[in-house]
């Protein structure tokens, strides 16, 4: 149990796959406007990364390990990632389409997001089992949902306050995700 524990919270806080590794930031700085949309794409994340995760792993582990195809690991996985964003997008633009509509260009883009190929990527480099797989997958997003919902928050303040013209808009946004990478980096401590 303690294994996963520390699993848990050196996904979520020490290794936060935004703001300490550095992956997913075009829909952290895209969709962070808004903090219903942040919440949507945090869900969408979630979903998208443990249902990738489980059947990476399982594909790694049933075809591509077995017939020492490797190599093809990339592909295989972007197609697994690929659908499941399809099923994503399909139910949202079905079932809450002003979500879908909030999100815009940002939820194909889970499709090509750097995290969710590089989590499923971790999962395999790693060596976990099924279950750490499904609790990494899950961690690693919640981490990303808690960046992405700070942030939201932080730059929804921001909207409010006078910045100085040259650094409004990603100016200002880039300035705060490196303020609060500093403060994860805290973390380190951590591990």
């Amino acid at each position: 149990m303690g294994d996963y524990i520390g699993l848990i919270i050196g996904c979520i806080f020490v290794n936060n796959i935004l703001l300490m590794q550095y992956l997913g930031n075009c829909p952290f700085l895209g969709v962070s406007k808004k903090m219903e949309t942040a919440i949507g794409m945090t869900g969408g994340v979630v979903f998208v990364l443990v249902m990738a995760g489980a059947v990476t792993w399982m594909v790694e582990y049933a075809l591509l390990k077995p017939f020492d195809v490797q190599y093809l690991r990339t592909l295989a996985f972007i197609l697994v990632i690929a659908t499941l964003v399809q099923f994503v997008e399909m139910y949202l633009r079905k079932f809450i389409p002003t979500l879908y509509a909030g999100l815009g260009i940002y939820l194909p883009l889970i499709t090509t997001n750097c995290a969710v190929l590089g989590v499923c990527f971790i999962n395999i480099k790693e060596e976990y089992s099924f279950t750490m797989t499904l609790v990494s997958s899950f961690a690693y997003p919640a981490g990303f949902g808690l960046a992405l919902i700070l942030f939201a928050a932080v730059r929804e303040r921001v909207a409010l306050a006078r910045v100085p013209k040259p650094l409004r808009e990603t100016s200002i946004g880039l300035v705060t995700a490196g303020m609060m990478s500093l403060a994860f980096y805290a973390f380190k401590g951590m591990a």
